[in-house]
């Protein structure tokens, strides 16, 4: 069963690695985009690397306008500066409606494997580069912050038959959060080496026991 993706700002780009080859394989894959929607949707993937390699502090505008091959201008002309660049860069949606189904356990397993999929599908993924940066810049720990709440924790608790309902919700996405930055981000061996169906067979109980109706009786 394939699970709706964790979104973030546009299409990204499947190439994980630095360089040109991500502003190739975009163009190639959006032959009809005018030439700005281009230009800007390659701004945000080289900010995405920039502020990821370097973090929110020590990326400048200047860097990611050569990382792109645009003008310094062409980075304040589309973004304005460079936290309205990184706000857009590193946003991201989290589409609750499309993993819950009338299956408490398919709607668990849909959320997990949505996120440890979109954290495979690039490293230099929205929430993984906001991560990264909320470490070094209070700015970006607000942000990110504001994300698991509105993104995470409201649309979950909402689904949460339980007077803890914002508690469970937020402890799930605590876990979920740990998980995947664990596997993807600090490269721990023991879960980066696993598989994700061994991952799932073992944490979606756990979820599963927090966000359902029985889960909930259970703890009461």
């Amino acid at each position: 069963m394939a699970a709706a993706d964790v979104t973030g700002e546009g299409p990204q780009s499947s190439v994980a690695g630095r360089g040109r080859g991500g502003k190739r394989a975009t163009e190639a894959e959006a032959p009809r985009q005018s030439k700005g929607e281009r230009t800007r949707l390659r701004i945000l993937e080289a900010a995405r690397r920039k502020f990821a390699e370097v973090g929110y502090e020590r990326a400048t505008v200047r860097a990611i306008a050569a990382e792109a091959s645009v003008d310094k201008s062409s980075v304040i002309q589309y973004f304005g500066s460079k936290d309205g660049l990184f706000r857009e860069a590193v946003h991201w949606h989290i589409p609750i409606a499309e993993l819950t189904t009338d299956n408490p356990a398919q709607t668990v397993e849909n959320y997990v494997r949505g996120i440890l999929g979109a954290w495979a599908a690039d490293p230099d993924s929205p929430m993984a580069v906001l991560l990264r940066a909320s470490m070094t810049s209070e700015e970006a720990a607000e942000l990110l912050r504001n994300h698991i709440t509105t993104q995470g924790v409201d649309p979950i608790a909402a689904t949460v038959s339980s007077p803890d309902a914002r508690l469970r919700a937020a402890l799930c996405s605590a876990m979920l959060m740990g998980i995947a930055s664990q596997r993807y981000l600090l490269r721990m061996p023991d879960i980066a080496a696993a598989e994700t169906e061994d991952i799932l067979r073992i944490v979606v109980p756990v979820f599963r026991s927090l966000i359902t109706a029985e889960g909930a009786e259970q703890s009461g």
